[in-house]
């Protein structure tokens, strides 16, 4: 019996601040019919980002669709719940999302937490869930 709450604990530790990408589609439409171009907007402006994303994708700024990057790194969750993270290291310091809008309604988010500045792989893993997940041309 005592091992229960100390298992609930644990459990709550460790998902406090999830590392884990979330993907939320706001418009089923955006699923079912197949993306013909996107404009690209990073921010803050990143060339490793910008150049990833132009390498894997041509990008067309007559585009009403924008894809959105955005990045923050040397975030601090202040949750008490996640001393031992912290202390172990791998809690979550940076986050990448890509946001995909047409104007200024939200079609398609991808969020992940991350240990460090995201680095090429991390785009490229942002980008190939959303080809996953919306048709591209």
């Amino acid at each position: 019996m005592k091992h229960v709450p100390l298992a609930l604990i644990t459990l709550l530790l460790l998902t406090a601040c999830d590392d884990k990408a979330m993907v939320n589609i706001y418009k089923k439409k955006i699923t079912e019919t197949p993306v013909t171009c996107m404009r690209l907007r990073v921010s803050p402006e990143d060339s490793t980002i910008t150049k990833t994303l132009k390498d894997r994708y041509r990008f067309d700024d007559n585009c009403d669709l924008t894809l959105e990057v955005s990045y923050k790194s040397g975030i601090v969750c202040n949750s008490s719940y996640n001393a031992a993270q912290k202390t172990l290291g791998t809690f979550p310091s940076s986050y990448l999302k890509m946001e995909l809008r047409r104007g200024m309604a939200l079609q398609y988010s991808y969020y992940i937490d991350l240990t460090s500045r995201p680095t090429e792989g991390d785009i490229n893993s942002g980008f190939d869930r959303l080809e996953k997940d919306i048709k591209l041309r």
